[in-house]
């Protein structure tokens, strides 16, 4: 259970508290798309993430767009001005490493952000980077996501009844 347990839990995006992580020594932040960045099928980033998107990279952070989408999903969001990286194939650890490797940075240096425990938070702590879940922005979703969605919730009564996570109650 401890592999699918985040270091931080937020409602999205959109309530990290992003000084936080930068006082933390946090430099890159690799954000999941679907359903973390913008819904399931959305085909194009919102005003609010672009916004978000630039003050991030003001703060001095590497933003990268981390999925296991393909390109194609991938490409309106290349405008954004972050790197995208597709078919990241989350959890495995070999894109994380790689990501750590290309633009050199320990793994105290970097935080994934997604709305899966399966993918996200498991690939993120196999590595031993930062995880923070969120909650997810919709409940449309590809139809493997499904199936991992049903694992979830098993585990998210699992890890409530340990009070190690429970769904809505919220911690950096």
């Amino acid at each position: 259970m401890e592999l699918l347990t985040p270091q931080m839990y937020q409602k999205s995006i959109y309530t990290i508290d992003y000084k936080k992580l930068k006082d933390k020594k946090i430099k890159c932040l690799l954000f999941d798309l679907d359903n973390t960045c913008v819904g399931y099928k959305e085909k194009k980033p919102t005003k609010q993430l672009k916004k978000l998107f630039l003050e991030l990279t003001q703060m001095g952070f590497k933003v990268i767009i981390f999925s296991n989408s393909n390109k194609k999903r991938l490409a309106p969001f290349s405008k954004l001005g972050v790197i995208c990286h597709p078919n990241s194939k989350k959890p495995l650890p070999a894109n994380f490493k790689k990501i750590l490797s290309k633009y050199e940075y320990s793994k105290n240096e970097v935080c994934i952000i997604g709305d899966q425990l399966f993918t996200d938070i498991l690939g993120g702590n196999k590595v031993g980077i930062m995880t923070c879940l969120i909650d997810p922005l919709s409940k449309e979703d590809f139809i493997f996501t499904k199936i991992f969605r049903l694992m979830e919730q098993i585990s998210f009564k699992k890890l409530a009844q340990k009070q190690i996570l429970i769904k809505g109650d919220y911690y950096e």
